[in-house]
């Protein structure tokens, strides 16, 4: 499943840069997530939890980003598993200035499976695309101190 969009976060790119680097901001920003914690450099243990249509559960994995180049773009590739099935993905960030703020753009491929992927790609698309306007909205209410 192919999935993108693009986000005005007002704050200048450097400071949306370093706060899509710090997981403790990522924690606070991420929909569901439950622990975010470093286990080697760029690469990190996640802990979610996620509900789409009547299944609901706890994913662990991990994340980890590459590709870096700072303050333009990376990559971050997502791997978890629980009881509802598993996902994987990999995802292009990339920022750029946009007025007094930061425009986010990001190309995601995700594969999902097990009693997660019966509720439809539909459905899906639209929890992923509901979920991304939870984190842009809590990043940016973070960059800007609320």
């Amino acid at each position: 499943m192919k999935l993108e969009g693009a986000y005005e976060v007002p704050a200048p790119r450097q400071r949306v840069w370093d706060a899509f680097q710090d997981p403790d901001q990522l924690r606070q920003a991420i929909p569901g997530c439950e622990k975010l914690e470093a286990i080697g450099t760029d690469e990190y243990k996640a802990t979610m939890k996620v509900g789409v249509g009547g299944v609901k559960g706890t994913f662990e994995g991990k994340v980890r980003l590459s590709d870096k180049n700072p303050p333009d773009s990376y990559r971050m590739a997502v791997d978890g598993s629980g009881g509802p099935g598993f996902i994987r993905g990999e995802t292009t960030i990339s920022l750029a200035d946009s007025g007094p703020g930061t425009r986010v753009s990001y190309v995601a491929d995700v594969q999902v499976g097990g009693l997660i992927a019966s509720v439809g790609q539909r459905m899906l698309g639209g929890v992923a695309k509901m979920m991304a306007d939870k984190f842009f909205t809590r990043m940016s209410e973070l960059l800007q101190g609320t």
